[in-house]
């Protein structure tokens, strides 16, 4: 029982780490590529992140 809530917790948080890394460092990107001096794109992109990655946590543990 308590191996399977560790690997539950260890799935939460590659969720939650990869979801601002890789929306994240696209919003990154995209603020180099336009190179307007403002960081919204990358603002955006971890808030979008952040949501995506808690959406994917709530459909594949929340739900049970």
């Amino acid at each position: 029982m308590a191996s399977n809530d560790e690997g539950a917790l260890w799935s939460i948080f590659g969720y939650l780490i990869s979801g601002l890394l890789i929306w994240g460092g696209i919003g990154m990107a995209l603020d180099h590529w336009f190179d307007k001096g403002h960081h919204w794109f990358t603002l955006g992109g971890f808030l979008l992140g952040m949501g995506a990655s808690l959406y994917l946590v709530w459909l594949r543990f929340g739900r049970e």
